[in-house]
């Protein structure tokens, strides 16, 4: 028996949440054993490191990722029928975009590097970032050559390099840092500080090296192939000509607007701290404030969501190809089947989360400030999910003007808000301006995408119903915790249990009050059982929609 594509495509998207889930695990793992070891204040400080790196990352990246896999892409569809043809395009664009990609990176590590002292005790306002920043200068150039090659290796439908480089990487982050650290655990913050951005520099050249290994072996397997007979010379010239200026069109107004957002989204991360120092906090319990919600809390609200973004970039390429045959009929299908279950999974979570914040803040981190802020945005959770599903239905429209327009409101009004709340406010401003901007955020691209896309809405069955079955399965775990003696979830397999237990009766409420239906089991059987012959490209079609 032969396994249809609706089959093939639920195997692909498991491996991707198992992979995803994994890189998160480990990430949310090695940040509670840092937190644990190195305080709260350690991870404020590299929470302002990172903010800086990111805008430097953005800059010295260029967009090459992006821009390598049109280029490629496009390079494999000009060499059709010519296999020599298709491979010398594909190594003349991979060559102008390596060199793009190493002007970029030396470029930004130039700059970053000169800038050190600058942006670390004026802008940052704290001199023991100084020699951080200097080292994360000089990750930068193997960074954008590796981002060149991801963009490759994803043009060329090859998934295994990139996921395998990221797990490998991350274990290289995780064994440098630890070891680091242990040498330079009592030489103060700025030690501490400098041994994570070593590690972090470790793995990035670890990257860069297996990513080339890896191409040098696909290369040489490809080369074999090649036939004797095959010849370059068949290639038209035109195919060759401009190719410079392809890649600077892709490019460039990816990095601007990408700039403009990651810049504001520094300036916001710089002003956080200032803010809860304004308000009467010093500045080491404003370092350990912002470290707690912002490196050691938000991971957490998050981690869950690598279901749902592995399965809706999936059907990306779904909502493209119909869009472009102009069938918004299946359109608003597919967005449909992305947005329903991000809805359920996302209520599902948020209530989790309210339910067993402390119990989450006290196991992980022995914090129960951190659990505080658990119970404060697992409200939010639904938003901000939903943000990321209705993000991946307007780029398979063809929308990502739009959404990068909308991020940047969202990242601007940040900026204002911080700026005149924190001061008053403290924290719990911060936690005011990421409602508001995620709630502006989530409100302007699905208004867009429901335009669009033209989804039907049932508000009964996508949000009330299970915002009613979750809120009933969590009263009754509560209530049954207080009338039963159920032992306090004080270690990590009963509050593991407990939290199982909620998930099942949320999904029995559900099949009870028809949220989940006939019509959704049937999606799942398309998808999960074998089919007696292969079907066509009709039935793939149908399979995939509801």
């Amino acid at each position: 028996m032969s396994r249809s594509p609706a089959r093939r495509f639920a195997q692909n998207a498991l491996l991707l949440i198992a992979v995803n889930l994994l890189m998160r695990t480990v990430g949310v793992s090695f940040n509670v054993y840092l937190s644990n070891r190195a305080g709260g204040e350690v991870m404020g400080l590299f929470s302002l490191l990172s903010g800086v790196y990111a805008f430097a990352l953005t800059l010295g990246c260029g967009g090459i990722n992006l821009g390598t896999t049109r280029m490629v892409a496009d390079a494999l569809g000009h060499g059709l029928g010519n296999p020599a043809a298709c491979q010398k395009e594909i190594r003349l664009c991979l060559k102008r975009c390596l060199i793009y990609s190493l002007c970029f990176g030396i470029g930004a590590c130039f700059l970053l590097y000169i800038l050190a002292p600058t942006v670390g005790s004026v802008w940052l306002g704290d001199e023991r970032t100084v020699s951080s920043l200097r080292v994360m200068a000089l990750t930068l150039p193997p960074i954008a050559l590796t981002s060149c090659m991801s963009g490759y290796f994803t043009a060329m439908r090859n998934i295994v390099p990139n996921a395998a480089v990221g797990v490998l990487s991350q274990l290289v982050r995780i064994g440098g840092c630890t070891y680091l650290m242990s040498l330079w655990l009592g030489d103060g913050e700025e030690a501490i500080c400098l041994s994570l951005v070593l590690g972090g520099g470790i793995s990035e050249l670890a990257a860069f090296l297996m990513t080339w290994l890896a191409y040098a072996i696909e290369r040489r397997n490809k080369a074999r192939t090649l036939k004797v007979s095959d010849t370059p010379e068949n290639l038209p010239d035109e195919h060759l000509r401009g190719l410079s200026h392809k890649l600077l069109s892709i490019t460039v107004p990816v990095t601007l607007s990408a700039c403009l957002r990651s810049g504001l989204l520094t300036l916001q991360h710089i002003l956080i701290p200032k803010g809860l120092k304004a308000s009467g906090a010093d500045w080491s319990r404003a370092l350990s404030s912002y470290g707690t919600l912002h490196s050691m809390v938000l991971p957490v609200v998050l981690f869950p969501s690598a279901f749902i973004s592995s399965f809706s970039s999936l059907l990306v390429p779904e909502i493209a190809e119909s869009h472009a045959a102009g069938d918004m009929e299946r359109v608003a299908r597919i967005s449909r089947r992305i947005i329903q279950p991000a809805l359920f999974f996302s209520f599902g979570v948020a209530g989790i989360m309210s339910c067993f914040s402390h119990e989450l803040g006290m196991l992980l981190y022995n914090s129960a400030e951190a659990g505080s802020y658990i119970r404060q945005l697992a409200p939010l959770i639904p938003i901000m999910y939903v943000d990321s599903s209705v993000d991946a239905v307007l780029k398979g429209m063809g929308e990502q003007v739009y959404s990068m327009n909308v991020n940047i409101a969202d990242a601007l009004s940040s900026v204002i808000m911080v700026w005149f709340l924190l001061p008053h406010m403290g924290l719990q401003g911060y936690v005011i301006t990421i409602y508001v901007t995620e709630t502006l955020n989530t409100t302007l691209s699905l208004t867009r995408m429901l335009r669009v896309s033209r989804m039907a809405v049932h508000l009964k069955k996508q949000v009330f119903g299970p915002l009613l079955c979750i809120v009933g399965a969590t009263c009754a775990v509560r209530l049954c915790g207080w009338l039963l003696p159920i032992p306090y979830p004080n270690t990590a397999m009963s509050l593991t249990g407990l939290i199982v237990v909620t998930a099942l009766l949320y999904f029995a409420l559900s099949f009870f009050c028809g949220v989940i239906g006939r019509e959704e089991w049937e999606q799942i059987k398309s998808i999960f059982c074998f089919k007696k012959s292969s079907p066509s490209v009709a039935a793939h079609k149908k399979a995939l929609d509801p």
